[in-house]
């Protein structure tokens, strides 16, 4: 018997075998995705709400801040609308937001926080620990944050559509139906694996994916301390395995992940879980039989080289994971909902106020953002393709030396990235520090990514300089776009939220 089947609950290693078939299924040969969009040239008669969401999960956050705005929204979910007991991760300066727009309450955002860490390390063989305070270091109550956003969206009029499967929608010129719904705007919220983005995608395999497992349990030595990024092993079968802990509110919850191609050749996400059990007690210090594992977690997250889908249909508008607006470094989620919350409330009420619905609009609401693009090359570097040559450690001396440059030019500087946000100044910095400090570990992994890789890689690059610069230069000129005729003003404003996005600029100016 492997470790993994002594250890998982045998519901949870079914859960587990399901979601490995899936993965298997995405690295064959697959069938073109099932149509669910489809286009209707009469116009609908009566359109009964502003907004409809697929996707409860995380689509309640939208929701409850477009019904606070005052739209008719209604909210669709496969099954019952509530958290899970698995906390959220975040930075405590990502949280203003839900105050700031109202959803929250300053009580109830303290109360939403289940956990708090003190301070956040970053760890590879062979050097000393970084320390960082103030990334990632809250734990929110899914449960608790849910309830109270369900509540207060009903109590703006919203409506809520539980054990509702999304079936398919049909586009209109005046609108969408989606089975009795009928909405002007129709969004996306069901994730990576959305029917509607999967049709967007016609069936693109995606280029990288970030495989995960891990567990919450009880058991550890008393610990309020976190690894951001943790390396323990070099490469071991064309993968480097990362390591990610933080405090519970019942434990303590560990991960394991690994950035890999969809090459058949890519361990299944059962065989990771045995390596995930067989290392635990070694980055722990604590023997598996010490612990009692409360949940196991698991999952695969793809990343497009191309990054977002923008909008492919009229009046549909995908968010959050389904997008594909999120960093191939990133586990996307709540973290990359929450910080386009803001952007997204004001951008589609202004899109339905002047009307500006069509796919060319939409796609102006999820826009290329350079420094997301950017951070391709990085996540290519930690994913070892099959059969490549390369040093065992150079993945371990690479991100080492990084973070160490960073660390070196201060917190301006690591600290942005640590919470996913790439920004052209720091960037250029840690590329200078990192050539003039190691040229020969420079050269490895030029070799190893390619130059076409690296050509493709300095358009973004340079985009990220671009929006920085047209960013300063337009940031204080939103009364100039209030002059404007209405279609000029909402893409001149959509311009300047990309510019800011697209460069990192919005880190730190929640609440401002």
């Amino acid at each position: 018997m492997s470790l993994t089947e002594k250890w998982l609950k045998p519901s949870t290693l079914a859960d587990l075998r399901r979601v490995d078939a899936g993965w298997l299924a995405l690295r064959q040969a697959q069938e073109p995705p099932k149509t669910v969009v489809q286009k209707s040239a009469s116009r609908l008669t009566d359109i009964s709400f502003d907004v409809a969401i697929a996707g409860g999960t995380l689509g309640i956050l939208l929701g409850a801040a477009l019904a606070k705005q005052g739209l008719r929204v209604a909210l669709i979910e496969r099954g019952m609308l509530r958290g899970r007991a698995q906390e959220w991760n975040i930075s405590r300066s990502d949280l203003d937001i839900f105050v700031e727009l109202e959803l929250l309450t300053p009580a109830e955002l303290e109360r939403a926080m289940a956990t708090h860490c003190s301070r956040s390390a970053i760890r590879f063989p062979g050097a000393k620990p970084i320390w960082v305070e103030g990334v990632l270091d809250i734990g929110i109550d899914p449960i608790y944050l849910l309830a109270v956003l369900k509540e207060k969206f009903l109590q703006c009029g919203g409506q809520l559509f539980e054990n509702t499967a999304f079936m398919g929608a049909t586009i209109h010129p005046n609108g969408v139906q989606a089975g009795a719904l009928t909405c002007r705007l129709f969004v996306d919220a069901m994730g990576h694996l959305s029917p509607i983005t999967q049709q967007a995608r016609n069936g693109q395999k995606p280029e990288g994916i970030c495989l995960v497992v891990g567990s919450c349990a009880q058991g550890f030595a008393a610990n309020d301390e976190s690894d951001l990024i943790a390396s323990l092993t070099p490469v071991v079968n064309y993968c480097q395995y990362l390591w990610e802990t933080f405090p519970a509110r019942d434990g303590r919850t560990t991960y394991l992940f690994t950035y890999v191609d969809t090459s058949l050749e890519r361990p299944s996400l059962e065989a990771l879980f045995e390596d995930y059990l067989r290392v635990l007690p070694d980055y722990q210090g604590t023997a598996l039989e010490a612990l009692q594992i409360e949940r196991s977690l698991f999952g695969l997250f793809p990343a497009y080289q191309s990054g977002g889908i923008g909008s492919r249909f009229d009046r549909v508008l995908a968010v959050g994971d389904s997008s594909g607006s999120q960093s191939p470094l990133s586990f996307g989620g709540f973290g990359a909902m929450v910080r386009h919350l803001k952007r997204l409330t004001f951008g589609i009420c202004e899109s339905l106020q002047w009307d500006c619905l069509e796919s060319p609009d939409l796609d102006q609401l999820q826009p290329y953002q350079p420094n997301l693009a950017a951070t391709w090359l990085f996540q290519k570097t930690m994913c070892v393709e099959v059969n490549q040559k390369i040093g065992p450690d150079q993945v371990n001396r690479l991100l080492s030396s990084v973070f160490v440059q960073m660390e070196s030019l201060g917190s301006e500087v690591l600290r942005p990235f640590l919470q996913d946000v790439v920004q052209f100044q720091a960037l250029t910095k840690t590329l200078l520090s990192l050539a003039i400090a190691e040229p020969g570990l420079v050269a490895g992994i030029v070799a190893q990514v390619g130059p076409w890789a690296l050509l493709d890689w300095s358009r973004h690059y340079l985009s990220l300089g671009l929006y920085s610069g047209l960013y300063r230069l337009f940031e204080h000129q939103h009364s100039f776009f209030a002059n404007l005729p209405a279609p000029w003003c909402y893409r001149l404003k959509r311009s300047l939220d990309a510019w800011e996005y697209g460069s990192g600029s919005d880190l730190g100016k929640i609440g401002r």
